[in-house]
């Protein structure tokens, strides 16, 4: 599976980005395929079941909404663990691990905060990938 990502164009951009290893961009790539597929990051973070289901659906109002996950398991297993690197190795000037740590110093739950911080690295790789693909 690496030999046959390191033929892509944007293989370079995603295993530099940090957390991410030879082991996990090849899984982010072939889960996440082709970004020019998606019309911009809400449609991303919808396929990857991070974004939050309607407030309302008929008579039910919800007041606490979790995640939809109506997306691809493996892709947010993924996510969650580049995440995880974030939170272990402490980078302070990567932009994920400042947006995650600030979420962890409002007092937010940990899977709340890894939720936030995976939605986080996500749009950086579509804008990242994109910025390849289009060039």
């Amino acid at each position: 599976m690496t030999k046959t990502a390191e033929q892509l164009p944007e293989y370079d951009t995603v295993i530099g980005m940090y957390g991410v290893g030879r082991v996990l961009a090849p899984q982010l790539m072939a889960e996440i395929g082709d970004t020019r597929r998606f019309h911009g990051r809400k449609a991303i973070t919808a396929f990857a079941g991070l974004d939050a289901p309607p407030y309302q659906s008929g008579t039910v109002d919800v007041k606490s909404r979790s995640i939809s996950k109506r997306g691809s398991p493996h892709l947010r297993r993924t996510l969650f663990l580049v995440v995880e690197t974030h939170l272990k190795r402490k980078p302070a000037d990567e932009p994920v691990y400042q947006f995650l740590d600030k979420k962890r110093s409002e007092g937010k739950l940990y899977k709340v905060y890894m939720i936030a911080a995976a939605n986080k690295f996500l749009r950086i790789y579509y804008a990242k990938v994109n910025e390849v693909l289009n060039a």
